[in-house]
């Protein structure tokens, strides 16, 4: 009488030279469930033996299957190393999700690798691992969609570098909810939480002191005082604006002070230029244009920046220009341009002309 494990290695043979799936799946199963059921006594070497017949048996197996695989394979801690690593690989995240998210066989360098090359689909499985190194967030920071960074930030088990912070501070400045949920990580440096409160709005900084730990409170606090000190620091400081106005008189005669020129002034920061040049291409003293970029309201500057003739893009970058970088409220751009759209600039023109007669009969 025939063995049993002569059986089903005659079977396997059958299976392996065989063209037909159904003989393939049905063997895949039995070598998976005779793996699984031996698992935790297999040395490394038995399970290789392992590793080399499930290789051979998913290299004409449908998708299904092979993620029915990667299901049970995914929680065992030894599980064969070079078909996880396949599964891992798949295309199809169906395939590889389970291994992705669960398989403690994946190494830093193969999840690294994976990363780097594969779907956001992949990503996000790798984002809800329990524990990531910074090394692999670093890449799925980089790479990641708005689904994987929300889904990394609220995953304490992620270790997130200072480089992976600054890539959230930097989505953060148009997602309020990811600023929200970064400020709320326990591990971020409070130097970094400082910038992100300067950057947040007035709302998510009032939702994040709202769920601020008490014992991180008194540091919230210390740093919203700061943000208020430099804010006011930066806004009554001397400024000096004759080199300003001397580079843009030349400008101006050269004919460069155009949108675009003034536009790179203001990505830039360079208050001075900016206040410059939109006095001149305005026609009126950099007196009329200093307390706009002043004022808590913004309706005059939207007034000086369309009767200078700038389009909205540049204009929204002089309102920036207003605030710290990245401190402006975006909850504010939607209202501000619609309103700029609603102006004409014949009617701002003239609005600046009596702006500019009022000022000289004040000064006489």
């Amino acid at each position: 009488m025939q063995s049993p494990a002569l059986s089903l290695f005659e079977e396997l043979d059958a299976a392996l030279q065989s063209g037909a799936s159904e003989k393939r799946i049905a063997m895949l199963r039995r070598v998976t469930d005779l793996f699984l059921y031996d698992a935790d006594r297999l040395n490394e070497e038995q399970i290789r033996v392992f590793d080399d017949v499930l290789g051979h048996l998913i290299q004409k197996v449908e998708s299904r299957a092979l993620a029915q695989l990667s299901n049970r394979l995914a929680p065992i801690e030894n599980s064969p190393l070079d078909i996880t690593l396949k599964l891992a690989q798949h295309d199809e995240i169906a395939v590889a999700g389970p291994i992705l998210t669960t398989s403690t066989r994946l190494t830093t360098n193969d999840l690294v690798e994976i990363a780097k090359t594969k779907s956001q689909g992949h990503l996000f499985a790798i984002s809800e691992r329990s524990h990531i190194e910074s090394e692999i967030t670093d890449v799925l920071l980089d790479r990641g969609n708005r689904a994987v960074r929300h889904n990394l930030v609220n995953n304490a088990g992620a270790e997130i570098s200072e480089h992976g912070f600054a890539t959230l501070l930097k989505a953060s400045e148009s997602d309020e909810a990811l600023a929200e949920k970064t400020g709320l990580r326990l591990d971020l440096p409070l130097q970094l939480l400082r910038e992100l409160l300067l950057r947040a709005t007035e709302a998510v900084r009032a939702r994040l002191m709202s769920r601020t730990p008490p014992e991180l409170q008194d540091e919230v606090n210390r740093a919203l005082h700061e943000i208020a000190e430099k804010v006011a620091r930066d806004s009554n400081k001397p400024r000096n604006f004759e080199a300003a106005l001397r580079l843009t008189k030349l400008l101006k005669e050269r004919g460069e002070l155009t949108d675009s020129a003034l536009r790179t002034f203001a990505t830039a920061h360079q208050y001075e230029e900016v206040v410059a040049g939109l006095s001149a291409l305005c026609g009126t003293s950099i007196d009329i244009i200093k307390p706009l970029m002043e004022s808590s309201r913004d309706e005059g500057l939207l007034i000086a920046c369309k009767g200078a003739g700038l389009g909205w893009q540049t204009t929204r970058a002089v309102l920036e220009c207003k605030f710290p970088p990245g401190a402006m409220p975006l909850d504010s751009i939607g209202k501000l341009e619609a309103e700029f759209a609603k102006l004409t600039r014949p009617n701002a023109q003239r609005l600046l002309r009596f702006w500019q007669v009022r000022q000289s009969e004040g000064s006489t």
